[in-house]
């Protein structure tokens, strides 16, 4: 029985002192900020703590909060938008096989290839700033990866599965929903995932070129003040939001779908 009971403390023990060494690398990486931003002026290098208030009024001042919001919208639009165009083009090829070097050697790489500040000149020439402009960059970046993901999955279906579901109906529209779609879950979530990490990196560039509002804004306004504070906040506000999107609905969604 003592053996038994052994590797429960030593996991603990790992455990512990593995959250312990992350966050002493936390603290001493804050310590060196705080250090270094005494020797600098704020406009060139901000302290932690001025930091940390401007990153509160993210999130409890009106004008700002509207700005987070609409960031936060823009990219959660983008991300479905993106997953489901990807899905599509990734499908056309299974139902015409003759889509297939369209899809995958013409398009994918095209999408792939073309420069993420070609398609925010593009987007602030044609649609200017506005809503619109945003998603079509953000959609056209994410696009690529969404497509690469759900392609992947559709290799990897279980064809004899498929085979008996037909057996039973030939209804396609129930076999989709009842067969493909379960087993291509953990894909779209994964594919989700990646959209939805890259599509909060390219949003300030998005919105550096294409909008009047948002964080990205904020941080155009903030550098033509020399508003460093500003700046530093708005990167971290972008982590926090980030990282509750990815605790709130990544993760359960991944938890839900998870291959077995």
């Amino acid at each position: 029985a003592d053996r038994l009971a052994t590797p429960e403390p030593r996991r603990l023990a790992r455990w512990l002192g593995a959250h312990a060494f992350a966050e002493g690398l936390v603290v001493l990486a804050l310590a060196g900020w705080w250090y270094a931003a005494r020797q600098m002026p704020e406009f060139v290098l901000p302290g932690p703590l001025a930091v940390a208030e401007r990153v509160l009024d993210f999130f409890i001042v009106a004008g700002i909060i509207d700005d987070s919001l609409i960031s936060t919208t823009r990219v959660a639009a983008s991300v479905v938008i993106a997953v489901t165009l990807g899905g599509t083009l990734a499908f056309i090829p299974r139902r015409w096989p003759v889509a297939e070097a369209i899809i995958h050697e013409r398009v994918k790489p095209f999408l792939n290839s073309f420069p993420s500040v070609g398609w925010a000149i593009l987007a602030s020439i044609w649609f200017g700033p506005s809503n619109l402009s945003v998603i079509f960059v953000q959609v056209a970046i994410l696009t690529p990866f969404c497509l690469v993901n759900i392609s992947e999955g559709l290799k990897e279906l279980d064809l004899e599965l498929l085979e008996m579901a037909r057996s039973f109906t030939r209804n396609r529209v129930r076999v989709f929903w009842r067969i493909i779609v379960p087993l291509l879950m953990p894909y779209v979530v994964a594919a989700l995932r990646i959209a939805y990490g890259v599509g909060w990196k390219i949003a300030l560039v998005s919105e550096l070129f294409g909008a009047e509002s948002g964080i990205g804004f904020l941080m155009l306004r903030a550098l033509t003040a020399s508003d460093a504070v500003t700046l530093f906040a708005a990167c971290f506000a972008i982590v926090l939001i980030f990282i509750a999107g990815e605790k709130l609905v990544i993760e359960p969604l991944s938890r839900r779908f998870q291959i077995r």
